[in-house]
């Protein structure tokens, strides 16, 4: 165990400069002749953690790019350390909620050891027999994603016929096993063949297709979703929810919870038709994980915790 108060080697990753287009290696720098010293400087209310584990979420992409007007999560700043969600185990502590050999999960720095002066962005693993690393998965953020943007946006039914888009990822996937559990019918679409046989044989979904192969969109959804849609989890954006509006069958809901087709455009996409939302009565809503963190993360976490321990 790391002594108290020593200095050690403490390697980071820089976001170099601020990008449009592509993200590319070159935008990124790690530093690995920094040092940190393991103490709370004295009168600072603040928690010094290892950090075990980091989680790579497309909402990063957006904090990459310098906005004009203030984005619904600050930018990163350039030249400084990325900082996202991650497990961490807990090495000072002059926090009243957290102690020395705590394990948390919430915000911390990509790098090995983070002095975090916000403590109310960290919560207190309580189910330590599971692995930490379900904290940044079905226990974290994109867990609480997949579980805020199905059930209560989508209100979901049995017998639902529910698409999902990027349904291989980590978000995608956890609402096509919530919808099978609710008796739904699930199709999802992904870039890769590969994807593809994981979406049907290992997460059970009734359907997939991969986008990349297909010339329209608007067919594919026909083809694999006869019936229409009743639910839309849109994680994509851009031609793909065109294409979803067209399938969608009346008083159908949309949860928007990702765009990821758009980040790396200079130039983002429009959708031209919109008005399907008025003619089917549709509902569309977008949310963040963040507006219910306080009210949902203590349920989820014991509700997903019992799901895991069986």
């Amino acid at each position: 165990m790391t002594e108290k108060g020593v200095e050690v080697g403490n390697k980071k990753l820089l976001l170099k400069h601020y990008i449009t287009g592509f993200l590319q290696e070159s935008d990124m720098e790690l530093v690995a002749t920094e040092t940190v010293r393991l103490r709370i400087p004295e009168g600072l209310t603040a928690v010094m953690l290892k950090n075990l584990y980091l989680s790579c979420d497309p909402y990063m992409r957006s904090r990459m790019t310098k906005h004009d007007e203030p984005n619904y999560v600050p930018d990163f700043i350039a030249g400084e350390v990325i900082t996202g969600h991650g497990v961490g185990k807990v090495l000072e502590s002059t926090h009243p909620n957290l102690k020395e050999g705590d394990y948390v999960w919430g915000w911390t720095g990509w790098e090995e050891y983070s002095l975090i002066t916000s403590a109310e962005g960290l919560n207190k693993i309580n189910y330590t027999d599971l692995p930490l690393s379900y904290f940044i998965g079905l226990l974290g953020m994109p867990g609480l994603s997949s579980y805020i943007g199905f059930y209560d946006i989508c209100e979901p039914k049995k017998g639902d016929y529910v698409f999902i888009s990027a349904a291989s990822g980590a978000v995608g996937q956890l609402v096509g096993q919530f919808a099978k559990l609710m008796g739904c019918y699930v199709v999802g679409s992904a870039g890769t063949d590969e994807k593809v046989h994981l979406l049907k044989n290992k997460f059970g979904f009734d359907d997939a297709f991969n986008y990349k192969k297909e010339n329209d969109l608007n067919e594919a959804l026909k083809r694999h979703l006869p019936e229409g849609i009743d639910i839309y989890f849109d994680n994509v954006g851009g031609a793909m929810l065109e294409a979803a509006l067209l399938n969608m069958r009346l008083h159908g809901r949309i949860s928007a919870c990702g765009m990821i087709s758009q980040y790396n455009l200079v130039k983002p996409e429009g959708v031209s038709n919109l008005f399907l939302v008025v003619a089917k009565r549709l509902r569309l809503e977008g949310f963040l994980v963040s507006d219910y963190l306080h009210r949902s993360t203590v349920l989820f976490i014991h509700r997903m915790a019992c799901c895991s321990f069986g």
